[in-house]
């Protein structure tokens, strides 16, 4: 995956909080087995901390001037991005968000911008406060996705990924396709407390899935505001299969295995490895998403 050298990035999407303390000193996400068994049941790429159960807390992350300079101060143009990772981050969302934004105004809507939050080891959302245990995720009380960067490491040492720029990559576009959802009115259908291989919990994942694979379809046509020019100017199919790889990896039934040793298909909360790679590559192959009708 590259970007474009001479695209301007726009870090006000991205607001970076790593560094900073939540007021009153803690979050509280589970604890001990408790955290672990949630974590094993594959809540990453989620929504908000208070929708899994574990949080304590709404306060919303302090962070201090220099925390907040950092990206703005080192992530100005794709040629930043083509170097560095969190650079690279600020320029998926940005290609993200120019995508949904078009698509949306081609369709007659609005699609109302949401910040990713740059975290390290907690924070503090209008969802309640989480950890990084509890991977990356969208809240939709704030309209905001949280990220600590740390995790992609996890995703390939501890969960089999072989990672890549475009496994980060695919990671962003599904909290987003959470954010289209979101503002779509069918993330709530995922609220209802059931778990289990045919859940709206899990139809939901799947669907934030296949629009991750529609932007990503769509990522080297859309144009960047700053230049008229796609920020993203490659994506080989060497990043389709890390992306792929990635979606396999966090599928429910490898978590279970790799961890429980047994795969219980009724406590799934965002479906199989087989799943999330076919509704990503569904909205990849078309491009289209009223392919990604999850619910059907």
């Amino acid at each position: 995956m590259q970007f474009d050298d001479d695209a301007d990035l726009d870090t006000s999407e991205v607001q970076d909080v790593r560094g900073s303390r939540i007021p009153g000193g803690k979050a509280t996400v589970g604890g001990g087995a408790a955290a672990l068994i949630a974590l094993l049941l594959g809540l990453f790429f989620g929504v908000g901390p208070d929708q899994l159960g574990l949080s304590s807390g709404d306060e919303e992350p302090a962070a201090t001037a220099s925390s907040l300079a950092q990206v703005q101060q080192t992530c100005r143009t794709g040629r930043d991005a083509n170097t560095k990772e969190d650079c690279r981050i600020v320029a998926v969302v940005n290609s993200v968000q120019d995508f949904w934004d078009q698509e949306f105004e081609r369709r007659g809507g609005t699609y109302t911008r949401s910040p990713t939050v740059l975290f390290g080891n907690q924070v503090g959302t209008a969802c309640g406060a989480a950890t990084s245990a509890v991977g990356p995720f969208y809240c939709p009380a704030d309209r905001k996705v949280y990220l600590d960067l740390g995790f992609f490491e996890e995703l390939r040492t501890r969960f089999g990924a072989s990672g890549g720029p475009f496994a980060q990559a695919y990671v962003v576009a599904h909290e987003y396709g959470h954010h289209v959802q979101d503002l779509m009115g069918t993330l709530s259908r995922s609220q209802d407390g059931r778990t289990g291989a045919n859940s709206n919990a899990v139809r939901v994942e799947l669907q934030a899935d296949c629009y991750a694979g529609v932007w990503a379809h769509h990522a080297t046509t859309t144009n960047d505001e700053s230049t008229g020019r796609p920020l993203i100017t490659s994506l080989t199919d060497a990043d389709i299969r890390d992306g792929l790889d990635a979606a396999a990896a966090v599928g429910d039934d490898r978590i279970q295995e790799r961890y429980q040793g047994r795969v219980t298909p009724e406590s799934w909360t965002h479906g199989s490895a087989k799943q999330r790679q076919q509704w990503f590559y569904e909205g990849y192959r078309t491009g289209d998403m009223a392919r990604c009708n999850t619910f059907r």
